[in-house]
């Protein structure tokens, strides 16, 4: 693996050690120089066990001063004469302050409260972030705030191998990209259940508010196992609140010179044995730019009220039992910037108006058993109205979910048994849903998908752990389905961990979802009665370091991997130019590559993250190789903070990179193939007063990239005159895209917690 070249030696690790304390010097004027000091020293362990602490921070209360403990749980300090007291803290463990002495012991306690390291998305099983076989990554509002977003979908841009794609420029639509993979190849979880998907992926991630997030878990890779089809390229688990340990008050307010705003309010109770947390968020953007002057709104104009309310009881033996209901409704256009609502479906001025209506139910609960049996299930219904330019599209998808899991442990082995049932209904007015024999006939689609599934994880030693893995599926449309999964982990020391997985997924073919813009346009959607699920095979190799010098925490994370598909779902617009014709690739898809991360914590207050996924995405078909369009070969991300205590402020500095990617050009078209390299660069300033009072602004877009040309013929939306002076035959085409039509904008934001 090439992150193990990059282990420090003993000459490199003292010389970047000097490196960085002299650089955190520098960016800190605030130490103290020139009192009488003092040298202190001591030990820091877990009160219960006596387990010494690696990497516990050590701060010195009132100055500007700390270490952590070395790999022994001990550490030393010059402080000042004057000092008295120290902060401890370390993950897990409440933060404790002591009177100070010289070879003392210092014991911290566990907080049930602190849950960040806690994952549950890779096996389903609680577990430690570093204890699971699966490589997850967990992200809290803390790393969202540091780039503050009005919705999930566009707050994931920050992620390493995560890329939020707008595929329309004037709707805005658009799907999550993990590692190169599309859209439909990436599940969203809300709790664990899968209630975002096909229909709604397009436009209901956009409805979904910082506010409800406690974690987001990642995965990346298949996860058919355990969760079944759209499971293939990764998950993206977003784990709600939970009422017990929610604040009791909390507001966030922020909008920006463009003139939109973003409101989050939620409010915990409690009652008796029960707590309960209810949210609202609301966006207003209404506000017609047009900064490339092609008569064209740059953004959609939205208006978005999404309300939230979840119920957890305390019950014994830490049963769980929590119920939560979400309800989304939005409003939102682009088009000509003359447009108004009486033009709706007609062919006077374009555009493309989307009236959305979501109601989601989420619940999970521990059955009174002595053994652990839970009940998790979740209803959600999306009714869609869209129109674009004189083309109606209205859709209502519901989704009822029920999944009965047994986890048992016997010796070294950690057993999950499951069953699941998902039901799956749609309807549109499109000839997907259609009497192949006569169109004006309906037959809504009914998806029954009734599944098993095992996982076994052994404890075969101390550091090495494998897990596996077996589904069984049956869709009412394509049979049988099997989805069989190992992971192998081994840790040889606190500091090196290795994992390794194979796993095989399934998907099936939502064709809204595949390619929403066959829907917009006059051509004939055409379905293979012969259409197959997708098969997926891939490897993962993944390997993690942690390092622990004097001056804070520094971890590494590399991995490598490889997707082997094979009957990949393609859309044919080229046999008839009347008619977009789905079916199975006569070939295979491949997608591989290797992701780089490095994260560096200092106990003076200054952190990065710096990430970057280098990757080849393409299918096969008759020996000739096809680049996937919108892909990029490269992305990077990368996040620098700087802490100052003394004014308590902080100063955030995120930024994303994108290697040029392959566009979908039109015959001659006068514009390029690719995308040129860009990035999206972002500042901001963040300062908290009394009371958990927070005020944050910024710069959004500090280079202000803006891409050219997205849309082809703007002034002719309804190809009405493509033949004069057309040479070149070009007909209206809003698909060229690649990066948001949005410049550079000032930010400004207000925070309240009460706790």
């Amino acid at each position: 693996m090439p992150i193990v070249d990059i282990v420090p030696t003993k000459s490199i690790t003292y010389t970047y050690m000097r490196f960085i304390i002299y650089f955190t010097l520098f960016l800190n004027p605030f130490l103290t120089f020139g009192q009488s000091q003092k040298t202190i020293a001591g030990r820091v362990v877990d009160a219960a066990t006596g387990e010494t602490l690696i990497a516990a921070a050590i701060k010195v209360v009132g100055y500007e001063l700390g270490t952590v403990t070395n790999e022994d749980g001990q550490f030393s300090i010059k402080v000042p004469a004057s000092a008295r007291q120290l902060s401890i803290e370390y993950t897990s463990y409440s933060t404790t302050t002591f009177e100070i002495g010289d070879n003392k012991t210092y014991a911290l306690q566990t907080s049930e409260s602190i849950l960040q390291e806690v994952v549950i998305s890779g096996t389903l099983k609680e577990a430690t972030k570093m204890n699971s076989p699966i490589a997850i990554e967990v992200y809290t509002p803390t790393f969202f705030k540091r780039n503050p977003s009005p919705s999930l979908f566009t707050a994931l841009e920050n992620i390493n191998g995560v890329r939020p794609q707008l595929n329309c420029n004037v709707c805005n639509t658009g799907d999550i990209h993990i590692n190169g993979m599309e859209g439909p190849y990436t599940m969203v979880l809300i709790d664990g259940m899968p209630i975002v998907s096909s229909l709604s992926t397009v436009y209901g991630l956009m409805g979904i508010p910082n506010s409800l997030v406690q974690r987001i878990e990642v995965v990346k890779g298949p996860a058919s196992t355990l969760y079944g089809s759209e499971a293939v390229g990764g998950i993206i688990n977003v784990i709600t609140k939970n009422p017990a340990s929610a604040p009791k008050l909390s507001i966030d307010i922020h909008g920006s010179n463009y003139q939109d705003i973003n409101i989050d309010v939620a409010k915990k109770w409690t009652l008796g044995k029960w707590s309960t947390i209810a949210s609202a968020n609301v966006f207003h953007f209404d506000k017609r730019w047009d900064i490339n002057n092609d008569n064209f709104t740059d953004l959609t104009l939205q208006k978005r009220v999404s309300i939230f309310n979840k119920w957890h009881l305390s019950r014994a033996n830490n049963k769980e039992s929590s119920f939560g209901i979400r309800y989304v409704w939005e409003n939102r256009w682009g088009g000509e910037m003359n447009y108004e609502p009486i033009y709706r479906l007609g062919d006077s001025l374009y555009a493309e108006s989307i009236l959305t209506n979501r109601l989601e139910m989420i619940g999970r609960y521990d059955l009174p058993t002595k053994e652990k049996l839970r009940l998790m299930y979740s209803l959600n219904t999306h009714d869609q109205n869209s129109a674009y330019g004189t083309t109606l599209y209205d859709a209502i998808q519901r989704i009822g979910f029920a999944q009965l899991v047994w986890d048992k442990n016997i010796d070294k082995h950690s057993m999950l048994l499951g069953a699941a049932y998902r039901y799956t209904y749609y309807d549109d007015n499109t000839p997907i849903t259609a009497d192949p024999e006569s169109l004006s006939i309906n037959r809504p689609s009914h998806i029954h998908l009734p599944g098993i599934f095992v996982q076994d994880e052994i404890s075969l030693s101390k550091p090495s752990t494998l897990l596996l893995g077996l589904r069984y599926d049956y869709n009412n449309d394509h049979g049988n389905v099997w989805s069989p999964r190992a992971n192998y982990k081994w840790s040889p020391n606190d500091f090196h961990t290795f994992r390794m997985g194979f796993g095989n997924g399934f998907r099936v073919a939502n064709v809204f979802n595949e390619d929403h813009a066959a829907l917009t346009g006059a051509r004939e959607v055409v379905i293979a009665e012969s259409l197959k699920p997708e098969r997926s095979y891939n490897i993962n190799i993944n390997h993690t370091v942690k390092w622990f010098p004097e001056f804070g925490v520094a971890r590494f994370d590399g991995s490598v991997f490889y997707t082997y598909f094979t009957n990949r779902i393609v859309a044919d617009y080229f046999t008839d130019a009347d008619k977009v014709i789905y079916d199975n690739l006569d070939g295979h898809g491949i997608s591989k590559g290797i992701t780089l991360e490095t994260e560096l914590s200092t106990v003076s207050g200054f952190r990065y993250l710096l990430g970057g996924t280098l990757m080849d995405v393409f299918t096969v078909e008759n020996g000739t190789k096809l680049e996937q369009v919108q892909t990029p070969n490269f992305t990077g991300n990368w996040s620098v903070s700087y802490q100052i205590p003394k004014y308590k402020m902080n100063i955030d500095y995120t930024g994303t990179l994108y290697s040029p990617m392959l566009l979908p050009i039109v015959p001659n078209d006068y514009r390029p193939e690719r995308s040129p390299w860009f990035s999206q660069q972002n500042v901001q300033l963040t300062k908290t007063f009394a009371h958990n009072i927070e005020l944050y602004g910024g710069i959004k877009n500090l280079l202000n990239f803006i891409p050219k040309d997205p849309i082809l013929r703007p002034f002719d939306p309804f190809d009405k005159n493509i033949d004069v002076n057309n040479p070149n035959g070009y007909t209206f085409d809003p698909n060229y895209n690649y990066a948001p039509i949005q410049g550079r904008r000032f930010f400004l934001g207000l925070r309240y917690e009460l706790n």
